[in-house]
């Protein structure tokens, strides 16, 4: 049965994911490869057609160049990379498609708050794909 959202409860789990694998290997993935998954995000969460195609890009830029700019990571920094993208995904998205007069900001505090807590799940999940698939 489908679901109606009023409001925005669910983490974007492709960003998630993304974002993991992004800052697993930042080898595994493109530069260009935020713009067909952000399309596809567009297609499936109603947002106004190309803005999670430039949101999710600006993102993948932005870590990219704070990748270059710092000498090591640990999984600290990448959770808080991930979070400020996530924040800045999430914000600008909000500011894209719903009005200012719409009170949705509680909600998306919310989105914010579980999709940063989920983080480490996705990049545990990434972890594994990637040493099965290095198995093999």
């Amino acid at each position: 049965m489908p679901l109606v959202a009023t409001f925005p409860f669910l983490p974007p789990f492709g960003l998630l994911m993304l974002l993991a694998w992004r800052l697993h290997r930042a080898d595994a993935l493109r530069v260009w490869a935020p713009v067909p998954l952000g399309f596809v995000d567009d297609l499936v969460s109603g947002q106004p057609l190309g803005s999670a195609m430039l949101l999710w890009t600006l993102c993948f830029l932005a870590i990219d160049v704070l990748d270059t700019r710092l000498v090591w990571r640990d999984f600290w920094q990448d959770w808080l990379m991930a979070a400020g993208g996530i924040g800045f995904v999430l914000i600008a998205g909000r500011l894209l498609a719903s009005p200012f007069s719409a009170h949705v900001d509680t909600a998306l505090l919310m989105q914010i708050i579980v999709t940063t807590a989920l983080f480490p799940l996705a990049y545990q999940l990434a972890l594994r794909l990637d040493r099965d698939s290095a198995r093999r």
